[in-house]
């Protein structure tokens, strides 16, 4: 690699995928939070465990399962011949997933403790679903949205297990900034681990600083 590369690819590869990472929770994160708070269905259990399993579950063995499963050579991969291994969409799904209990859950508890009785009355008013969620129930939860996704965003920045097993760890290709610092260690190169491993603590003290801003605005709206 070049004098810079070394630095510039896995900073660009892991924005890219925190910026990927984002999209989704804010479409497809926000709509299990909407389904888990809201929802009767029979699965909803199901749902619930699937969200939280990355949290508890090693995240070695979570990224091995998902290899198995939806790798090439796996029942779902091969059988819809899906190609999200070992290539950029494996860091998308890794920062995803990770993240994705941090952000369900304080949303989906935001969502819960909403008064019914303004669901109600915008209910009254001639409003359908789409309509009270995004103009009464959304904005209400902003600050609590903003906090959670800035913490699933951090913990996203510093996955290692399922980016491993998923990405690879293909240098110039599927190494993000935390896999870059491990390559650096692994191979004696001490003092680019330092400088990677500086570069992450400014990231994550500038996500750790947003929350507390959020969090300190909440407070005083109270």
């Amino acid at each position: 690699m070049s004098d810079i590369a070394w630095i510039a690819h896995p900073l660009l590869l892991s924005v890219k995928a925190l910026f990927c990472s984002f999209l989704l929770l804010i479409t497809a994160g926000l709509a299990i939070a909407y389904f888990l708070a809201f929802s009767k269905a029979k699965f909803k259990k199901i749902v619930e465990i699937l969200v939280i399993f990355p949290l508890i579950f090693p995240p070695i063995a979570t990224g091995f399962l998902l290899l198995y499963v939806f790798g090439k050579s796996g029942f779902i991969g091969s059988s819809l011949n899906l190609d999200i291994v070992f290539n950029f969409s494996s860091l998308v799904i890794a920062a995803f997933l990770v993240g994705l209990p941090l952000f369900v859950k304080p949303v989906c508890a935001s969502f819960e403790l909403f008064p019914k009785s303004l669901i109600e009355a915008a209910q009254i008013l001639g409003k359908n679903r789409a309509q009270i969620f995004l103009f009464v129930i959304l904005p209400s939860s902003l600050k609590t949205l903003g906090s959670a996704l800035i913490l699933a965003l951090s913990r996203g920045l510093g996955e290692v297990g399922i980016t491993l097993m998923l990405g690879g760890n293909i240098v110039g290709k599927t190494d993000t900034l935390s896999l870059a610092i491990y390559n650096a260690v692994y191979d004696g190169e001490n003092e680019r681990a330092l400088i990677l491993s500086v570069l992450l603590v400014i990231f994550s003290l500038i996500l750790f600083f947003a929350i507390s801003l959020l969090d300190k605005k909440r407070n005083l709206s109270k």
